[in-house]
């Protein structure tokens, strides 16, 4: 899980995404382990962000089964199963405002990832 994480939060820095959130969410649902909550500032940004991801995780094995939200750029999700990636463009993360949604949810330090 460590090296799934490891390889999403620097691909998203790589990118320049900002204000990446990992929340541990094993204890209050049973759909994942964590949510990756991370923003770019113009929908063009959020695709590139998506597809670093998705290339970097499928050259390191780890397989996409479920992608939403690309055509608009707006708010794309990435499933990997145990690990659920969020990329928001600024302005709807804002609106949607997971991290209150699941405020219950334990925060993990991205910096340790990087």
């Amino acid at each position: 899980m460590t090296e799934q994480l490891s390889i999403i939060i620097k691909s998203a820095d790589d990118k320049k995404a900002f204000d990446m959130k990992v929340l541990k969410i094993t204890k209050l649902t049973s759909i994942a382990d964590y949510f990756v909550i991370l923003s770019g500032n113009s929908e063009r940004q959020v695709m590139a962000i998506s597809d670093d991801i998705d290339e970097k995780m499928h050259t390191n094995g780890y397989e996409l089964k479920h992608k939403e939200g690309y055509s608009s750029g707006r708010w794309v999700l990435l499933d990997y199963g145990d690990i659920i990636v969020h990329v928001f463009h600024k302005e709807d993360r804002n609106f949607y405002n997971l991290e209150r949604l699941w405020a219950d949810a334990e925060n993990i330090d991205t910096e340790s990832f990087i």
